[in-house]
């Protein structure tokens, strides 16, 4: 008969037996997991960490597109940036873009998201004709609107005509181009945030609506009291994407101006592409990029802080 000691003793010289396999069974699977990821990181490590570093040390040196240069010219291209008005003009249009942009992608993604939520007739044509545009490229976007804002046979000037106000030169004047920008991006944006919207909103249970409808409330007072507090994390998500969006305006504007930046116009990005590959300043166009990312880092942490106070109050 086995007494209990000797059974305690052989149930831990079975467990220490049994230790290494299962020590090499973590080290296996530890292997497999790191095969895995090996894709990933490799992939991670070439196209975000190398160019990361690599733009760093090319922003302190002379490098030029034709492969002259190279030296390291220590902060000077940062003091020529920080003190070249270009730059400061460019990050100027860059924000008032994002700003004249991020209000109505904002506010026309929720009255769409609203419409389509409550019920009209068409629902599914509704949320293909709203989110269609984001699908086409840039390029195809920017032509639309050429055409759109044409000032001989352009639809813009047509309409502005029927409701009798003079035509306009569009993407001609520095008054307008910028605005003429703003719609296109709108209109082709929109539908993004739009399903962003309508997904949060599908997410509100029908109950609260049920109980206020008890009470007495009407739709807009539903809205203001259901609707709208509890779309509060959607909608700052959405203003941070669309902020992060807007702040790297290039394509849909050097298309739309045929390559011709005006003071008006010119983006920080397009200003990065100028003195990079039309003015064949490696380096000089690197420092501007990361007083850009500079930037938006700040951007960054002030948003952060106003969302971790609104989730405080």
């Amino acid at each position: 008969m086995t007494t209990a000691p000797q059974t305690t003793r052989a149930i831990v010289t079975g467990a220490a037996r049994e230790r290494p396999g299962h020590a090499g069974g973590k080290r296996g699977e530890q292997l497999v997991s790191w095969a895995f990821l090996a894709p990933f990181l490799v992939a991670f490590a070439l196209f975000l960490v190398w160019p990361i570093l690599h733009g760093i040390y090319l922003s302190f040196t002379d490098q030029s597109l034709t492969g002259a240069g190279g030296d390291i010219i220590g902060f000077a291209n940062y003091a020529e940036a920080l003190s070249d008005p270009t730059t400061w003009r460019s990050m100027g249009n860059t924000l008032l873009f994002t700003v004249l942009s991020t209000i109505p992608l904002v506010v026309l993604a929720l009255i769409m998201a609203v419409l389509v939520d409550r019920g009209i007739p068409g629902q599914w044509l509704w949320r293909l004709s709203f989110f269609m545009p984001f699908l086409l490229a840039s390029t195809v976007i920017s032509q639309i609107w050429v055409w759109i804002f044409n000032p001989q046979i352009g639809a813009a000037n047509n309409l502005l005509e029927a409701v009798g106000l003079p035509p306009i030169a569009w993407l001609q004047n520095p008054d307008t181009n910028l605005i003429a920008i703003v719609i296109a991006t709108v209109w082709w944006t929109v539908g993004f945030n739009f399903l962003l919207y309508l997904a949060a909103l599908q997410n509100i249970p029908a109950q609260q609506y049920e109980a206020a409808s008890l009470d007495g409330a009407g739709p807009w007072r539903q809205l203001w009291s259901i609707t709208i507090p509890q779309l509060g994390p959607a909608t700052v998500l959405i203003v941070m994407l669309q902020i992060l969006a807007s702040l790297k305006l290039f394509d849909q504007a050097y298309q739309m101006l045929g390559g011709v930046a005006s003071d008006t116009t010119r983006s920080i990005v397009q200003y990065m592409y100028e003195a990079g590959f039309v003015g064949y300043r490696f380096g000089y166009s690197a420092a501007i990029s990361y007083v850009f990312f500079a930037l938006i880092v700040v951007i960054g942490i002030a948003q952060a802080l106003v969302v971790g106070r609104r989730k405080e109050q």
